[in-house]
């Protein structure tokens, strides 16, 4: 083995004991939060009988990706499980992010230590939120998002090596997976390529060609220009405040300025040493964060623009931040704890501990990792099992509409877990309509059957029963009688909407 290859041996070991070192800080969570968007598209394909109606909700995500394919595909190939397949993709999901990590720190930095800082510190802190997006840089579960993000830091290190053609095969992969995604890093490229014209001297208008790069990433959002929404279509963004930067608390609004001050310093210092790609990588990301940042006023200050909101124009934030963390781990490794242990464990020991505590705080009720074929801890988890191995598989489940948000709960999606339909919630469903206005009507209509689920009698379900063709429900609470309720736990019951037959005479 030549050195070349002992050292190559060496960084993959190294990238795996920090994918390692990544699940056991941030925790796994295979059916929380946006699974419950993503993962049915994968279950209908593996079973199509499964979601006979009601599958709008989540098939309009999946018909713009080939993520649900993807997986689908992999699990049916490789045999494996459906809960350890996700687990595995999850796994690769992170070691390749740590891997784009490590391949683009060695365009920026001459050493080794900023290299390897650099890229731990992208993994100690990849579920911190960024900014006001409601966006981490790797979730807790597989998403599309998350097979993205190392496909975009591959083409961001391809066009820093002039490998264009490297550079588009990686976006065409980021926009099979997650096209929205795609469009930032692609703008974010054409940026750095401008610029590299600009220096070069093969700029024919040095004056003109910046104003146009920054006049093409706001195009799209001209493009798409959409008529007045619905009230239905209102009441949806208004769960998602996120969407509008107007509703961002001033330290979100932080989130988005001051990397412009951290990567103008960071610019500076590049320059001083004349490591030109980081130099020109840091002056880009400042164009590109003020250029999104104009995008997201354009759209959100004007009423009629409302639903032209749901491209997120600060979502360009999630690559901003992957880079800007594994610049900032690269200068504090070159210049701060460089080679001495006791540094590196002064800053990641309470790094590292100050996330686990934060995911042990979002998910109280559940195990931090919940290992395929596990028996899940959380009492919500259990019973959507139940529901799984014992109900039919065309059944209508009614819920809570804010159940994501219960206590306890822990954000652990019904569809995804439970494998059923549910009517409409008013938590991952609403963020579906942003998305796909067209579903406003059904998605209100649905949700305003549920209003008022905490004082819900017999007659309530019932009725539900008879307008939509519920047949279950899943109820946290003992005050509704008359049903058959085969699995209860301290929790939740699950009740069939059936009047318990009247009781027989005794004589």
């Amino acid at each position: 083995m030549n050195n070349i290859e002992l050292q190559r041996y060496k960084t993959g070991i190294g990238l795996c004991m920090l994918t390692g070192g990544a699940l056991l800080i941030h925790g796994y969570h295979p059916f929380a939060e946006d699974a419950e968007i993503y993962l049915p598209g994968v279950e209908k394909i593996l079973r199509p009988e499964l979601f006979s109606t009601g599958t709008e909700f989540f098939a309009s995500h999946a018909q713009l990706t080939l993520f649900p394919n993807l997986v689908a595909f992999s699990l049916r190939v490789t045999h494996l499980p459906t809960e350890a397949g996700l687990f595995l993709w999850h796994l690769i999901s992170i070691f390749l992010l740590l891997l784009a990590c490590w391949d683009l720190s060695g365009k920026c930095f001459p050493s080794s230590r900023a290299r390897w800082a650099g890229v731990a510190l992208v993994a100690g802190l990849l579920t911190i939120p960024v900014a006001g997006t409601a966006l981490y840089i790797m979730d807790q579960y597989l998403n599309p998002r998350n097979l993205a993000a190392f496909a975009e830091v591959f083409a961001v290190a391809g066009v820093i090596e002039k490998k264009y053609i490297r550079a588009a095969l990686w976006m065409i992969v980021a926009a099979a997976v997650h096209p929205l995604m795609a469009a930032f890093v692609i703008s974010y490229c054409a940026l750095l390529l401008g610029m590299d014209r600009l220096e070069s001297g093969t700029a024919i208008e040095s004056r003109v060609i910046p104003a146009q790069i920054v006049l093409g990433l706001l195009l799209p959002f001209e493009t798409f220009l959409a008529p007045r929404v619905s009230q239905a279509y209102h009441e949806a963004a208004l769960r998602h405040g996120f969407h509008y930067i107007q509703r961002w608390q001033w330290y979100e609004w932080l989130g988005i300025l001051a990397p412009v001050v951290l990567l103008w310093w960071f610019s500076g210092l590049a320059r001083a040493r004349e490591w030109r790609a980081l130099d020109r990588m840091c002056r880009a990301l400042i164009i590109y964060d003020l250029a999104y940042f104009m995008a997201a006023l354009v759209v959100d200050i004007p009423p009629r623009f409302e639903s032209l909101a749901r491209l997120q124009p600060l979502r360009s934030l999630y690559l901003l931040y992957i880079l800007m963390f594994l610049f900032t781990g690269g200068f504090i490794g070159e210049y701060l704890i460089k080679n001495s242990l006791w540094r590196w464990l002064a800053l990641f020991v309470p790094l590292c501990t100050g996330m686990f505590l934060a995911q042990r705080a979002l998910f109280p009720a559940s195990a931090h990792i919940e290992w395929p074929a596990g028996t899940p801890r959380n009492e919500w988890a259990q019973a959507f099992l139940w529901i799984r191995a014992n109900t039919p598989v065309d059944s209508l489940f009614a819920l809570d509409p804010l159940y994501m948000e219960l206590p306890g709960e822990d954000e652990t999606g019904f569809r995804c877990l439970a494998q059923r339909n549910r009517l409409a919630d008013a938590i991952k469903d609403s963020g579906a309509v942003t998305m796909f206005p067209s579903l406003a009507g059904d998605w209100w209509t649905q949700v305003q059957a549920l209003k008022g689920w905490k004082n819900f009698r017999q007659q309530d379900l019932l009725r539900l029963k008879s307008q939509f063709g519920v047949g279950w429900a899943v109820l946290e609470r003992a005050g509704v009688t008359g049903f058959d309720c085969p699995y209860q736990n301290k929790a939740v019951g699950v009740c069939r909407l059936a009047p318990d037959p009247a009781p027989r005479p005794t004589n």
